[in-house]
């Protein structure tokens, strides 16, 4: 019985076997068959679709909407208006003086623009006004230059007004690098330009500290006007001297009368003196 057991054992064994491949081919044949008909389907979607265009329409922008009001387009003109339905009323004051518009400043009179920035190094101010460094002498434009020996009247005293002036104006220069509108190179006649020190314009300094008088029609007459208002530099008082110590008297060197080192007359004379004695180095005379 043992023998036909195994025999039957083993025919149940390939036949199940053989039931589970058939069922693995029918299931991956349904598969297949699903992937198929989904591939069919989509390429059928796609036909049937329009196709895109290579450059799509840009779209339309938005109107904004109106915000005025709307008016006839055959008459071109603002709608009438009654004259008394129109009111004039006085314009409001300004919020402060800064708000007012001054009067307009003289423009500054410009030299061409290969002039522009030529620097003197050294300078040494001949006047308050007056610059002479690098073979130049350059009077500084819209300043009328205060001579040195220009003297100046304060309550029917004169003093020497002038020389004060030259004398704070070299204090402002310190010999620093002065940078004017003057041609590449220098000559022998006077040159009005403009000159500044750094960012200082040095015509603007000499007329605010009053040590020079501006010009009829230049750029520095409302801050001379201010300046003479104010007295300052030349139209102000004569500088106090009580400070100072007195001046020493002059000198004045004793005169004594002189002999000539080479006088023929006193050589050839012999000395009137009796009471000379001899030197003692000289031998007594032989007998």
């Amino acid at each position: 019985m043992r023998p036909l057991h195994a025999a039957a054992a083993v025919l149940t064994i390939l036949v199940m076997g053989a039931a589970i491949a058939a069922g693995g081919r029918a299931v991956l044949q349904d598969e297949n068959g699903r992937v198929a008909a989904r591939a069919q389907a989509g390429v059928a979607v796609q036909s049937q679709a329009p196709a895109p265009s290579a450059n799509p329409r840009p779209k339309a922008a938005r109107q904004p909407e109106a915000l005025s009001r709307a008016i006839d387009p055959k008459v071109v003109a603002p709608p009438q208006l009654q004259s008394e339905e129109l009111e004039r009323v006085e314009p409001r004051a300004p919020l402060s003086e800064l708000a007012l518009a001054g009067p307009p400043k003289p423009p500054k009179t410009k030299m061409p623009d290969d002039w522009n920035g030529t620097k003197l190094f050294q300078p040494v101010a001949s006047a308050a006004g007056v610059i002479e460094a690098k073979g130049y002498s350059v009077a500084i434009s819209g300043v009328d230059v205060v001579r040195q020996d220009e003297t100046c009247t304060d309550g029917g005293k004169s003093w020497t007004c002038g020389t004060r002036a030259r004398t704070a104006f070299r204090a402002f220069l310190r010999g620093r690098a002065v940078v004017c509108t003057v041609p590449p190179k220098g000559g022998r006649d006077l040159i009005t330009a403009e000159c500044r020190v750094g960012n200082q314009d040095v015509g603007q300094w000499l007329i605010e500290n009053g040590w020079a008088r501006a010009a009829k029609g230049g750029p520095y007459v409302e801050a001379g006007d201010k300046a003479r208002m104010a007295r300052k530099g030349i139209f102000g008082p004569a500088p106090s001297l009580s400070g100072l110590p007195p001046a020493p008297a002059p000198f004045a060197a004793p005169t004594q009368p002189t002999q000539p080192i080479l006088d023929p007359s006193a050589a050839a004379t012999p000395p009137t003196d009796s009471s000379a004695t001899p030197p003692a180095d000289r031998p007594a005379p032989s007998e």
